[in-house]
């Protein structure tokens, strides 16, 4: 378990060094190995994303407009640019959008409504033209109040600037004599027109609570000179507006943040942990290696010649109570020796290290090792439980001077 916790620390801490921009490596050498000790440099600035689920909204509004265009005939230069009361009429607005991060969001817009303009029907003489329109606008919004004063989901007032470009039907055109669009060959006045029309405006979003905004916004929309069915005067004509309503914000307005010095902290911290675990392990190695230098040779026990008890022990790692693979032969020729000698009994004493854990917890240990070598025997070779006696002395008794050889357990005759 413990090398597999290793081998995934190590492949973290080699991600460490791949994700770090400016790093600085120190060599820690332990048994030749070469172990990285990685320190990180970062800019300590959070970054915000999202799913794409979060953010969207849906825009319902209400406002007036007013053509800016130029009309006339015989020359005679019309009045049309001009502001006039009579002139504004009102436009309704419904959209959708997406902010993809705190500062740049999509927004596809549509207007409908009357339009009403100055159209002068003869030189010296004022008069007015109407007609009715659809406007849909694919819209790129910039949160200039997040670009310049730092992100807040919570902002009461936001400012928000946006530039589009969509398509425009207008339909009911007046047929004006002179001045207007005629359809082909046919002399038909065109009373339709198809355009492209480009915008640009400003937003003041105001935050009610978590899901509502009210907005306000000032637009303008741009046309070729015969989006009126007439072309005449200067090349570009407008519309401009007057909006305000409501933006519904689906799940609210909200941002996950990531700041790299956090994740790059917790990659030096399992740096760190593999340094330890790479030592521990080392160490680990090196106890093993002494404890199997210090084995016994294994006898080989005949089941029909011995006549006298066969003193052997079964050694442990330290803190340890699992039976290591080199220790089950001992306990098997103790299974063997007992199948040959049916009426002996044995005692099996467990004992433990007093340099390593208090006295208390030692006694724990020297039981668990006991009973860890008795269930082997009743378990596994099928000895009879009433043939052994299980005794544990933890590390009051030392049966060897030498502390490490204390980890075990010994069988004695009965």
């Amino acid at each position: 378990m413990k090398a597999k916790n290793l081998y995934c620390l190590l492949a973290l801490g080699a991600g460490s060094m791949a994700f770090a921009s400016n790093a600085s490596a120190q060599d820690v050498v332990v048994d030749d190995e070469s172990v990285a000790v990685t320190e990180f440099t970062c800019d300590n600035t959070n970054r915000h994303f999202q799913s794409w689920r979060n953010n969207w909204f849906i825009q319902l509004g209400a406002g007036i407009n007013q053509p800016f265009v130029e009309r006339g005939m015989n020359g005679a230069k019309a009045p049309g640019h001009a502001v006039h009361r009579e002139n504004m009429t009102v436009t309704y607005n419904i959209g959708v959008g997406h902010w993809f991060s705190p500062y740049l969001g999509f927004r596809l817009n549509g207007f409908a409504g009357a339009l009403h303009w100055n159209n002068p029907v003869a030189e010296g003489q004022n008069g007015w033209s109407k007609a009715k329109h659809l406007n849909g606008q694919a819209e790129l919004m910039w949160d200039a109040s997040n670009s310049i004063a730092g992100v807040n989901p919570n902002r009461v007032v936001s400012v928000i600037p946006f530039v589009g470009i969509g398509a425009d039907y207008t339909w009911g055109l007046a047929n004006d004599p002179g001045t207007n669009i005629k359809r082909g060959n046919s002399g038909k006045i065109r009373n339709t027109s198809w355009t492209l029309p480009v915008s640009a405006g400003i937003q003041f979003r105001f935050r009610l609570c978590k899901v509502v905004d009210f907005f306000a916004e000032a637009r303008a929309s741009f046309y070729g000179d015969n989006w009126l069915g007439c072309s005449y005067g200067r090349p570009i004509e407008a519309n401009v507006a007057a909006v305000g309503g409501f933006n519904f914000n689906i799940n609210g307005r909200t941002w996950e943040t990531y700041n790299e010095c956090e994740s790059m902290a917790q990659l030096a911290q399992l740096n760190n942990e593999v340094n330890t675990l790479r030592a521990e392990n080392l160490a680990e190695a090196q106890t093993i290696a002494a404890l199997q230098s210090q084995l016994p040779c294994p006898e080989v026990v005949e089941k029909d010649c011995p006549e006298t008890p066969l003193l052997t022990s079964v050694r442990f790692t330290i803190n340890s109570d699992e039976i290591m693979p080199t220790e089950e032969v001992n306990i098997y020729n103790m299974a063997e020796w007992l199948k040959a000698n049916p009426s002996q009994k044995i005692v099996i004493c467990g004992y433990a290290d007093k340099d390593t854990g208090t006295s208390e917890y030692n006694m724990g240990l020297s039981q668990r090792r006991a009973d860890a070598v008795y269930n082997q025997l009743t378990k596994k070779y099928g000895i009879n439980p009433d043939r052994l006696i299980v005794k544990y002395d933890g590390s009051d008794v030392q049966p060897y001077s030498t502390n490490d050889w204390n980890r075990i357990v010994i069988f004695t005759a009965k």
